[in-house]
């Protein structure tokens, strides 16, 4: 189990040196870069599947990447933040391809597991989720609650407003 873990550290660091470049590759080699580190964990892990997945997202395919969060997600053993990041990316594909209730449901669920870094990108998904509903004072409400605790000064200001809201 320790070998595995190994190298499941070692081809995530290289997919995330590969993803900090991702605007000095062409589309076709920085997918075929990320599936060949994917290929060096074994058939249908997690992890694997996860990196095959933002590897297509990350150039607008969404339709070949929810299959693979999808598959990533239910197979198990994704935790962290690839889990939650699976959860909010595949969401955030799901709305693109038009499938934007069943996405906000799974942005929600996923709020309700916890709280983390990831937290805002939720939030920001959420509140893309609610505008294409016709929900944006809802989605604004939620933006702005999430972006006030990162302004120099206002942030009680902000965060009031925001909230507020939601109660006109």
């Amino acid at each position: 189990m320790a070998d595995i873990e190994s190298l499941r550290s070692d081809v995530n660091s290289l997919v995330a040196a590969i993803f900090t470049a991702i605007d000095s590759y062409a589309e076709e080699t920085f997918i075929s870069e990320i599936d060949a580190l994917a290929a060096r964990l074994p058939a249908n892990d997690p992890d694997g599947l996860f990196h095959k997945a933002c590897a297509r997202d990350s150039w607008g395919h969404s339709d070949k990447a929810i299959p693979l969060y999808r598959q990533a997600l239910d197979i198990g053993g994704l935790t962290g933040e690839h889990r939650r990041r699976a959860v909010i990316q595949m969401a955030s594909s799901m709305r693109n391809v038009g499938q934007v209730e069943a996405a906000l449901e799974l942005l929600l669920a996923e709020r309700d597991r916890g709280t983390d870094h990831l937290d805002d990108a939720l939030a920001c998904t959420t509140a893309l989720c609610l505008s294409s509903l016709g929900r944006d004072k809802e989605g604004l409400s939620m933006v702005l609650v999430a972006l006030a605790k990162h302004l120099p000064r206002y942030n009680r200001s902000m965060t009031t407003y925001g909230k507020a809201l939601m109660e006109t």
